[in-house]
């Protein structure tokens, strides 16, 4: 009996085109199971984490009590869940919120240029200030909060049980 038979079989019971992609197959799946690559969460297991202070700025929140925001959780010592390029992160810990006042520039007979308190009634827009605090793994490039580098001019879109808002990066502070 031959190895190879007209038909294009092993010892005329196993076609060769088959034991070949077999032979695929099982080489892929022990190259996922034995060999499945450096990056994901392995890789961060023992990655040291540093504390972290991000600065935010929302400008025109259109929201008609900033104090129901408060009431809801969103004050100092409390949490917000943060998405940040599309990525949630989780829960991050609220240090400061403040709130800041709404102004508009006045142009003065002499030429001077003030900044006065705006006096309309039926302004909803609220500008705010927020450090937000949490653990971020220090790498090359710079502060990593989850698997998105943080970066000042970038996005963070906060959410909570009444509230989704954007706001963006001013500052980072790494604490020592």
């Amino acid at each position: 009996m031959a190895i190879l038979d007209s038909k294009g079989r092993l010892f005329g019971k196993i076609n060769i085109l088959d034991l070949f992609a077999g032979l695929v197959i099982l080489l892929v799946i022990f190259g996922i199971f034995v060999f499945p690559g450096t990056g994901g969460s392995i890789a961060q297991v023992g990655a040291k984490k540093t504390p972290i202070e991000v600065d935010l700025v929302v400008r025109g929140l259109n929201v008609r009590d900033p104090q129901q925001l408060s009431d809801q959780g969103f004050k100092p010592g409390g949490k917000t869940k943060v998405i940040i390029r599309n990525q949630p992160y989780g829960e991050i810990g609220i240090k400061s919120v403040q709130v800041l006042p709404r102004t508009l520039t006045v142009g003065q007979p002499d030429g001077s240029v003030k900044e006065l308190a705006d006096p309309r009634k039926n302004n909803f827009s609220t500008d705010m200030l927020l450090t937000l605090e949490g653990q971020a793994e220090v790498t090359k490039d710079g502060p990593v909060l989850g698997n998105s580098k943080v970066k000042i001019g970038m996005p963070f879109e906060l959410e909570g049980f009444n509230y989704n808002f954007n706001a963006s990066v001013i500052d980072l502070r790494l604490q020592k």
